[in-house]
């Protein structure tokens, strides 16, 4: 039997060591968060399934990425006190606790920098509006309604979240003013039951009346004009002078309306134009007889109102306990509400080459994340359960092609491959619902980059990155311009929103071919982008017209400025007002202060201004007037990658890359003229 020498068993000995006293490196980073989140708030043990022997990716409620929490969805179970222990989550992306019993001031959530939903309503959270939340730049959409917290609402660091889409704080005890209150893409917001006060900002002026309710000292569109509530002498608190303070005169109890006997004023006291009632009899006028009836029944009808609150809420209980473990993190009830329905037609999910298959049902089954609204529909991050991602758009508002017509499109869409195309994977058409399932790209889209939170603590986007993905972009543009020269392929949309960023960095067009099916109110949707022919009339689309709204892009990249901006007049335009951004450009140019068309943020970077030039010169030539004057898209990318080279030139790493071949080209083709 040989012998180790003394320096290989001491080896072995300190390696077996290592493995037997290190095995929790091999454990989820996250299970211990999770269990103490367990040991302090899972009073009834609802979370039995909970255990240290077992895989936390695999526990009711819970989703990963890469062996990470990224999805923690517990609602309605019972849970109580705090959920600090969650705060470690790092890589969580949603949160949603909705329907506990959780109490106390909301956590500090500072460390959950990857949150993009945030559910936390109908528990009995107190404090101040949690200011952690603010420094979360990739949250979109908050809901804090139906809780106990009060204070002011931070108008300034609310406004720094310009990725938010949904804020409620409905229901709770919040204060002061919301005047300057400004999120610019927020599509659902409710401050309804408050103590807010004062005129509604011009921005939040679109929102319905009931996202503002009972708040009786708020004023302005779409609640009465501010002129009107300080004349009115039946709304608490106010006089002929201005808005009165909520507490009075004096800083104490506001006036109330009569409202029950308990709130009438006794006779003799003080009324708010300083003349006192009559003191003598017991009769009482018919105005007061109707306020006190009036007050009566309303007394009643919130009565009914907290009755069928208390009761949906238990059956809602009810409901999610007996649900499956399929957590869903839709904002709506579903994203495909046509497939759920009875007797509803269904049709049969159709796959490309090379595609990862999956079945109809493990759609639906998967949670969903919506993306974002277009012109051509809502698009969803899917998540199915064997952790596979992609992307579905569901259409709407589609031409009435038929069946053949729209496979016919989506055979020549599902045969380009190229690294700067976003690759369409499969298809689904019925009568009342059509689905596109694409790639899923992880880094956003370009409008995002260039001009989501803007101000202190961005990162801006540097240079080198804007021209490659320029040269990324014009490089799939023109592979779908030369894919078929018999029908001649267009993408119809180009804009910010549709240049998405992959993994790698690298610039990837979606939406393409989409356009066909459009209607012709649709044509307006792209302001800022569509060329002068096409602007009216979405049939009248062509590869030059792409080559416009290419050309509008780049100089969106140059500026820094969305298509359409407002121009003060300055620099000799002569005009103030809304001016579509090739023409803003044009006037700078010509008046020979180039420099000012550059984004602030280029300045900072040395020995560009080459190459900007030059891009610009692009840029223009692109978004002339006259569609014969514009360049072809390859010659474009040709271009683009010569004022650079070897940086922006295309990169082979792509896994699912394809060579622009003719023999890709006549396949595509070959379908459509079947």
């Amino acid at each position: 039997m040989t012998r180790l020498k003394p320096h290989v068993a001491f080896s072995l000995l300190f390696l077996f060591s290592f493995c037997f006293f290190n095995l929790d490196a091999f454990e989820n980073p996250d299970l211990a968060p999770l269990l103490a989140f367990k040991s302090s708030s899972d009073y009834s043990n609802t979370l039995s399934q909970w255990t240290s022997k077992t895989d936390p990716c695999t526990w009711p409620g819970v989703s990963c990425l890469h062996n990470r929490v990224s999805h923690l969805v517990l609602e309605g179970l019972n849970l109580k006190s705090s959920f600090e222990p969650l705060t470690r989550l790092t890589q969580l992306r949603v949160l949603s606790l909705k329907y506990n019993h959780f109490s106390g001031p909301i956590p500090n959530l500072s460390n959950l920098t990857s949150l993009k939903l945030l559910f936390l309503s109908h528990n009995q959270f107190s404090g101040e509006f949690p200011a952690s939340v603010t420094s979360l730049t990739r949250l979109y959409r908050l809901d804090l309604s139906f809780n106990n917290l009060s204070g002011v609402i931070p108008a300034t660091k609310v406004n720094h979240m310009t990725h938010m889409l949904t804020l409620r704080l409905e229901v709770n005890g919040f204060s002061g003013q919301i005047s300057g209150l400004n999120v610019p893409n927020l599509q659902d917001f409710n401050v309804s039951c408050n103590k807010l006060s004062g005129p509604i900002p011009y921005s939040l002026s679109g929102f319905p009346e009931s996202a503002f309710w009972k708040n009786l000292m708020l004023c302005g569109e779409p609640l009465p004009s501010c002129s009107s509530v300080r004349s009115d002498p039946t709304r608490p608190g106010t006089s002929s002078g201005a808005i009165a303070s909520p507490l009075g005169p004096g800083g104490g109890n506001p006036s109330t309306v009569a409202s029950s006997p308990t709130s009438v004023p006794e006779y003799g006291s003080p009324t708010r134009t300083g003349k006192t009632r009559r003191s003598g009899g017991n009769k009482m006028t018919k105005g007061e007889i109707i306020a006190l009836i009036m007050g009566d029944v309303l007394v009643l009808a919130l009565a009914c109102l907290l009755f069928y609150c208390y009761f949906w809420r238990k059956s809602k209980k009810m409901d999610q306990k007996t649900s499956s473990e399929v957590e869903k993190i839709v904002y709506s009830s579903s994203p495909y509400p046509n497939l759920a329905q009875s007797g509803f037609e269904r049709g049969k999910m159709v796959f490309f080459e090379g595609a990862k298959r999956f079945e109809l049902e493990d759609l639906l089954r998967a949670s969903a994340e919506m993306l974002g609204k277009g012109g051509f529909g809502t698009a969803y991050k899917a998540i199915l359960d064997d952790g596979n991602v992609v992307a579905v758009k569901r259409l709407k508002e589609m031409s009435a092609n038929g069946r053949k017509d729209f496979e016919q499109q989506m055979e020549v869409l599902g045969r380009l491959r190229h690294p700067n195309l976003v690759s369409l994977k499969a298809y689904y058409f019925a009568s009342e619902e059509k689905l596109l399932v694409y790639d899923f790209m992880p880094n956003g889209n370009l409008f995002w980059l260039l001009h989501g939170n803007r101000g202190p603590g961005r990162t801006p986007l540097d240079w080198t990155t804007r021209l490659k993905i320029a040269a990324g972009a014009a490089r799939g543009l023109a592979f779908i311009h030369s894919s078929c020269k018999s029908l001649k392929l267009t993408h119809g949309n180009i804009k910010s929103t549709n240049v998405l960023i992959d993994k790698t960095g690298n610039a990837r067009l979606s939406d393409f071919g989409l356009s066909a099916f459009a209607l012709p109110s649709t044509a307006s949707r792209s302001n800022g982008y569509r060329a002068p022919e096409a602007a009216l009339d979405s049939r009248k689309l062509t590869q030059k017209s792409d080559v416009y709204s290419f050309g509008v892009l780049l100089l969106e990249l140059l500026t820094g400025k969305c298509p359409s901006i407002v121009d003060n007049g300055g620099h000799g335009t002569g005009y103030t007002g809304i001016i579509d951004l090739p023409r803003w450009v044009q006037s700078v140019v010509r008046e020979e202060w180039t420099a000012e068309v550059f984004d602030l943020e280029l300045m900072r970077y040395k020995d560009i201004e080459e190459e900007m030039v030059g891009l610009l010169q692009i840029a223009m030539a692109c978004s002339t007037a006259s569609p014969d004057q514009r360049p072809k898209m390859n010659y474009v990318a040709k271009m683009i990658e010569e004022l650079r080279g070897a940086d922006v030139s295309p990169s082979h790493e792509t896994a699912d890359s394809v060579s622009d071949s003719p023999s890709v080209s006549e396949d595509a083709c070959g379908v459509a003229s079947q």
